[in-house]
């Protein structure tokens, strides 16, 4: 069997077509982690190629490059400039094509709403892809090369994802905070969902939704936002959800990964798992979403 190219192995040949390394372009997400440090280790953001600049719009990546395996995808982008700048009144739908790495189109063309959302709007592209191996996402208006992304092997992705069941983890709660200080920095006061931790959570007769993500270190970034997402939705599906919080570092310093990071087998933040009433996740969303995706979501969902 010949196994499936990387990203690294393939550099030479993906730089000819315009690929983007990261998962955003320069100043997007540059806030999610202190500047002395993140669990990803990756929060400075690339520069944009500048390969990517012969169309209208370059491409931020929104999502993690190396945490997807075969079957639906979630691809958001947003628009910038060439200087990297995110684009805030881009056109309300926004249509791309998903190619493989010789050009070849996948499937039908794909659309995308924009989102909006702080710092800057999204488009949450949708696409089939069934096997390994490294694509194209081409987006209108944007540069004619498209934006490359990787495919894992199935069984290779260490972030547990749709079909698979969520790890129970004793997160950090109100009552037993197990090292983290503090148990969650959104202010002026802190979340509601640390009453339970993860474990508990999993084991009652409902879904769970779990976000680990840092609100204190992201306020100009992605994960303040998806978070108060969360906290504005959350009583409207109480009956079918428990909502647990799980922060990304110890402690105020920003410097160490909260075991919660280690435990989930994440290399980047905001993440947000959705799982049904057996712990089997149903829908994980990375980096960047708004409350009405959320909504869509989770009213996409069949009851259990």
């Amino acid at each position: 069997m010949t196994s499936t190219p990387s990203i690294q192995q393939l550099t030479d040949r993906l730089s000819r077509r315009g690929f983007l390394l990261g998962v955003a372009a320069t100043g997007v997400l540059a806030a999610c982690g202190s500047d002395s440090g993140s669990p990803a280790g990756d929060s400075a953001a690339p520069e944009v190629s500048d390969l990517a600049v012969d169309g209208t719009y370059t491409i931020a990546q929104r999502f993690p490059a190396d945490v997807q395996g075969p079957g639906t995808l979630r691809l958001p982008i947003s628009l910038a400039t060439s200087t990297g700048a995110l684009i805030q009144d881009g056109p309300a739908t926004l249509g791309a094509q998903v190619t493989d790495i010789d050009g070849k189109p996948l499937g039908d063309r794909i659309t995308a709403n924009r989102r909006d959302v702080s710092p800057g709007p999204y488009y949450d592209f949708r696409a089939d892809i069934d096997q390994a191996g490294v694509y194209y996402l081409v987006v209108e208006g944007g540069p004619s090369q498209g934006a490359a992304f990787q495919v894992m092997e199935a069984g290779t992705v260490a972030v547990p994802g749709p079909g698979q069941p969520l790890p129970p983890f004793d997160t950090p709660t109100f009552d037993d905070a197990r090292g983290i200080d503090p148990v969650c920095t959104r202010e002026p006061e802190p979340c509601p969902f640390h009453d339970l931790t993860l474990t508990e959570a999993l084991a009652s007769d409902k879904g769970v939704v779990y976000l680990i993500g840092t609100p204190a270190f992201c306020q100009t970034g992605s994960c303040a936002p998806a978070l108060e997402s969360v906290i504005d939705i959350h009583e409207e599906f109480a009956d079918r959800y428990v909502f647990v919080h799980a922060e990304v570092y110890t402690d105020n310093t920003a410097t160490t990964p909260a075991p919660a990071v280690d435990a989930a087998g994440l290399t980047y933040e905001p993440a947000l798992f959705i799982t049904d009433a057996t712990g089997t996740v149903v829908e994980r969303l990375d980096a960047v979403w708004n409350e009405e995706e959320l909504l869509e979501v989770l009213d996409n969902i069949p009851s259990s």
